[in-house]
Formats: C-alpha cells, sequence, structure tokens
C-alpha cells in the first residue's frame, strides 16, 4: 500500500479534516462545522476532536484481531475520557466527525464509511463508490433552504444554522443519521466491508470537500478522478476544485453550504506505480 495524501482548509477559521496514514491503514475524517451562533458543549472544539479520534483509530486499527467497527467504538470511548470531565458530553451540542478509513489485513482490504466521506475503489473491472447519503435523507425542508444562495450572507448563514440546530437533534438516532461523536453505537451503523486485495487496484478516501467535483460540481466521473489522483496527487485535485469554486463563488451554478469547504484526499495504490507522495 502507498499513501498520497493532500488536505487544505476552506472558508473556516481552521481545518476540521485530519487524514493519518500507516503502512497497512488509512484514516480520513471530516469535523462536522460548528456556526459560532450555536452552543457548543465542548471546550475543545472540532479540529481538536477530529484529531484525537484519528490519531485512536489508526493506532486500534493496527491489531488485525480489530474489527473496524470495534476501533471505532473503541476510538470513540477514547476520546470521550479524554474530556468527559471537562465537557458536556450528554447534549446534543457536541463535535462530531465523518469517518472513511481502510486496512489492509493479510490478503484482504477492510473498509468502514460512516456519514458522507466517499471511499471510490478501483477493482479492475469497475469503480464503486461507497458513501452513507443518510443525513440528505432527514431535515429536507432546512436543507433546501440551507443551499439557496447566495453563499457568504447573513440570511444564508443564518439558514445554515437552522439546518444544524435540526441536524443535531437527529444525529445518532433512529430515524436519523449517524456520525461519530460521543455516542459508541454509532460504529454499528458504519458501512462496512471486505475485498481481496487481488481484486484492488487503487483506492480514493475523500471529504465531501475534496469529491465536488464528482458529485455536487459533475465535471468529473469517478473514473476520471482517479486518474487526476494517479498522475498529479491529491494537492491537483483540491486545487481543481478550488479553481471551480472560485468560478462560482455565490453559489448560483451549484448550490452548497459553503463557498469552499475543508478538503482532504488521500490516494491509495495497490502494487501499482503512481505519483510521488503529497502532503499541505
Amino acid at each position: 500500500m502507498q499513501v498520497s495524501m493532500a488536505s487544505a482548509r476552506g472558508v473556516g477559521v481552521a481545518n476540521e479534516d485530519t487524514v493519518h496514514a500507516s503502512p497497512t491503514g488509512v484514516v480520513v475524517l471530516d469535523g462536522l462545522s460548528a456556526p459560532k451562533d450555536l452552543p457548543m458543549g465542548c471546550i475543545h472544539g472540532t479540529p481538536w476532536f477530529v484529531r484525537q479520534l484519528g490519531t485512536s483509530l489508526l493506532n486500534l486499527i493496527g491489531d488485525n484481531n480489530v474489527t473496524l467497527r470495534e476501533a471505532l467504538r473503541a476510538a470513540i470511548s477514547e476520546v470521550n475520557d479524554l474530556h468527559r470531565d471537562t465537557c458536556a458530553l450528554d447534549q446534543d451540542a457536541v463535535p462530531a466527525s465523518t469517518v472513511a478509513m481502510i486496512r489492509e489485513r493479510e490478503d484482504v482490504l477492510d473498509y468502514l464509511v460512516l456519514s458522507d466521506n466517499v471511499l471510490v475503489i478501483d477493482l479492475g473491472d469497475g469503480v464503486r463508490a461507497i458513501v452513507d447519503k443518510r443525513v440528505e435523507e432527514v431535515a429536507g425542508e432546512e436543507m433546501r433552504a440551507a443551499l439557496r444562495g447566495p453563499t457568504g450572507t447573513p440570511e444564508h448563514a443564518a439558514r445554515v444554522s437552522a439546518l444544524v440546530t435540526v441536524q443535531r437533534r437527529l444525529r445518532n438516532r433512529p430515524g436519523g443519521y449517524w456520525v461519530a461523536a460521543t455516542d459508541s453505537a454509532a460504529a454499528d451503523e458504519a458501512i462496512t466491508g471486505t475485498v481481496a486485495l487481488t481484486q484492488v487496484r487503487q483506492a480514493a478516501l475523500l471529504t465531501d470537500g475534496a469529491s465536488r467535483l464528482v458529485d455536487t460540481f459533475g465535471t468529473l466521473g469517478w473514473e476520471q478522478l482517479l486518474e487526476l489522483l494517479s498522475t498529479e496527487g491529491p494537492s491537483a485535485l483540491i486545487a481543481r476544485t478550488r479553481e471551480a469554486e472560485l468560478a462560482d463563488p455565490t453559489g448560483e451554478r451549484w448550490p452548497r453550504f459553503k463557498r469552499s469547504d475543508d478538503a482532504t484526499a488521500a490516494y491509495v495504490c495497490f502494487g501499482l506505480q503512481q505519483h510521488g507522495e503529497e502532503d499541505s
């Protein structure tokens, strides 16, 4: 497994994505943004949360006897222990994150996806995109309102805050959607699977800020995205995404919650020549 990766901040004051890699595993997290006008029960904030969770996950998946679901459950509990004495972890307003991770284990590749990160796997005879879109199935009225532009206005920010308020009440509940936050049972709701390593040629783990060229802008397909990653690297994917965002700064052509989102991409090559490793 050879990994190249890049991560870049969007319009926020801090990058709430994180990416971690080892010789046999990759973890990509996208922290859920918390509008400044809404309460937050954690004094540490989302960037701290995703860093702690990502570090714990990478350590745990190094043990092949631990399933990825078990690792996620344990990592959530470990992070809870780090701040339960200082933060109000029983509230809805706590840091949360999407998760995508893979692990080489003997002759197979394990994967886990929770919420709207995207895992793209090239199986040789076709490309498969794995994503958990349950968040798009709730709070429909508020979501449609939050997607109305122009982005960057106080009115738009208020509609996004209204959406997040409703989403917080639906997180990690039956009939809602599931993310990594304080409830370790969310791990049981993740999409998981295993494929033979002999089938896998390459893969990409993407936060939704890095998958936009395909699933929001529609300017690339998944096969083209993998080709861009393999030839030019993750930084080039993010740069091209920023170009598209700048061409539509108010979200008129491509409605979205933010003009530019934090973007993180990890490209993984299995036994093939690849572009050199990049980090940002």
